[in-house]
């Protein structure tokens, strides 16, 4: 099933949270709730969760800190997007990959 940006925004809480912390902070980013997703992202990577890293370097491109961000990509293995790429456009791709 792929999971849109308007379907992933009206999950609840716990059917977001339980799959994992990358997922979680994505949820919450999308939510406006920027500094709690930073955390979350943080922990999934410290986990050794690639995933947590990608998300962590999509948080610190919206927070307009490209140099902390392209740090973050290289440490996911992720390349960071094409010039232009719009947050929502980012935002989808890593759910496209990450729901599964």
């Amino acid at each position: 099933m792929k999971m849109t940006n308007e379907a992933f925004l009206q999950l609840a809480e716990s059917d977001v949270a339980k799959r994992g912390d990358a997922l979680w902070a994505l949820w919450l980013e999308s939510r406006g709730d920027w500094d709690s997703a930073h955390v979350a992202a943080q922990r999934a990577g410290d986990a050794g969760d690639s995933a947590g890293d990608w998300v962590h370097a999509f948080l610190h491109r919206v927070e307009g800190d490209e140099g902390n961000a392209g740090y973050w990509y290289a440490r996911a293995g992720r390349k960071k997007p094409a010039a232009g790429t719009s947050f929502a456009e980012e935002r989808a791709g890593i759910l496209a990959e990450l729901w599964r």
